[in-house]
């Protein structure tokens, strides 16, 4: 994946990150099931130097420390490409097999939804591959997000009466992160009829039996509000959807995305993003990211104010071609992107000061942020029309906090003008 990454950058950045020391702790989780049922995780951390030709001091944008590189858009992609390394040095600390499914298991924040046992009989089929690969992503975002904000994620499995159930992890009111929500459901039953005609309203044909639609549908799904204005929210969700015909047939596909919504433009901070998001795209169809990208501006608009969201990134959704097995692994490249395109922008913003009106302007946005949720968002609308489905766990993706104010409009030439401008004409960023 990083030497994929690299080689999106000119000749000039390659040499820049040859020059770049780079000391961060690495971090190796152990986690076991005690006594009571619960599951204990431990940690431990060591700094890994990676130094190449040149040494001095960290240091991460104006104010922070981490990665020493070239200040610009350039010096910030490369941040990423060495948070990535990061990330593949820790996933290489302890290599599981792909097939031991119970060694996998114990890295996770929780037990997975469904028993272990079950998923070893049926690791092969798709729906407890892509289980598994939902229940890592979660861990992975957690721990990076735990240790840039030094809290601790609140951990709670739920089940529901008509089967399947969840894990919600929760970070409230801590250092960095206002509220940060990390969500894994695994659910299962038969459809309800508002469900399925929200389907078959996007083209689905799904056949029902004695009015019967058994289906099974999973995700992971995530939203992150920071306190700093200048660290901008992120939302991603990746996920399957299985549904059993009358005649025994069964449809599947795949949808998911990741997406970023800054309270203040920083070109570089896009350009980063988006230069991730395209490389995981780019390693499965070169037609990947222009797409989807486009589907993202689509759907992340708010129509009655005739604005974005934010900036965008991917969407996609009932993706079903060429084949299950692309699919899936193209769905896991993107999993994979959701430490490395957020962390490097988040540590880089880290120790920016702001003003009482900055954050006022933070707290109009997050009044869009709800709207857009609670009026368009496929995910919350198909959660609150499922019978038994866990209501925190939906309205997880709201901030803590926000606001509205009647006529509100920057003042002409402001920042917050600049923002409101993009909001309204979304742009391409790399």
């Amino acid at each position: 994946m990083t030497s994929s990454l690299l080689s999106t950058l000119n000749r000039g950045l390659r040499a820049t990150v040859r020059l770049c020391t780079v000391s961060q702790p690495r971090i190796i989780y152990k986690s076991s099931l005690i006594a009571g049922g619960r599951w204990s995780v431990r940690c431990s951390s060591r700094f890994t130097n990676m130094t190449e030709t040149a040494r001095g001091p960290p240091a991460f944008g104006k104010h922070r420390k981490g990665v020493l590189m070239a200040t610009g858009v350039f010096g910030i992609v490369a941040a990423g490409v060495c948070h990535l390394q990061k990330a593949e040095m820790a996933t290489r600390v302890k290599k599981v097999e792909e097939g031991d499914v119970a060694e996998r298991c114990r890295n996770f924040m929780a037990p997975p939804v469904t028993d272990v046992r079950l998923l070893e009989q049926r690791k092969h089929e798709m729906s407890s591959r892509v289980e598994m690969l939902i229940m890592e992503t979660q861990a992975e975002f957690c721990r990076a997000l735990e240790e840039v904000d030094g809290g601790t994620f609140r951990v709670d499995r739920w089940s529901r009466q008509e089967g399947g159930g969840g894990i919600s992890c929760v970070l409230q009111d801590s250092k960095v992160f206002e509220k940060a929500g990390v969500n894994v459901s695994v659910v299962y039953g038969h459809l309800s009829e508002e469900a399925a005609k929200q389907m078959r309203s996007r083209g689905k044909e799904l056949k029902a039996k004695d009015g019967k639609l058994p289906f099974i549908a999973m995700g992971v799904s995530s939203v992150i509000h920071p306190k700093n204005p200048h660290i901008p929210t992120v939302h991603f969700n990746y996920r399957y959807f299985e549904v059993e015909e009358a005649d025994g047939n069964k449809q599947w596909w795949f949808g998911g995305g990741t997406d970023l919504t800054p309270v203040y433009i920083n070109e570089e901070d896009a350009v980063l993003f988006h230069s991730v998001l395209r490389d995981a795209c780019d390693k499965h169809n070169p037609q990947y990211y222009p797409d989807f990208k486009k589907w993202c501006d689509r759907y992340f608009h708010i129509r009655h104010r005739s604005e974005s969201r934010g900036i965008g990134g991917i969407f996609f959704d009932d993706l079903d071609s060429p084949n299950q097995e692309e699919v899936f692994s193209f769905v896991k490249s993107c999993a994979k992107t959701v430490v490395p395109c957020y962390l490097p922008i988040v540590r880089k913003h880290l120790n920016d000061t702001f003003t009482q009106e900055e954050k006022d302007w933070q707290q109009i946005r997050r009044g869009r942020y709800v709207e857009f949720n609670l009026v368009y968002d496929r995910g919350v609308k198909f959660g609150l029309a499922t019978p038994g489905s866990r209501i925190e766990s939906i309205i997880m993706s709201l901030p803590l906090t926000a606001r509205w104010e009647y006529m509100h409009e920057p003042t002409k030439g402001t920042r917050e003008a600049e923002m409101l401008k993009v909001l309204r004409n979304p742009k391409e960023w790399i």
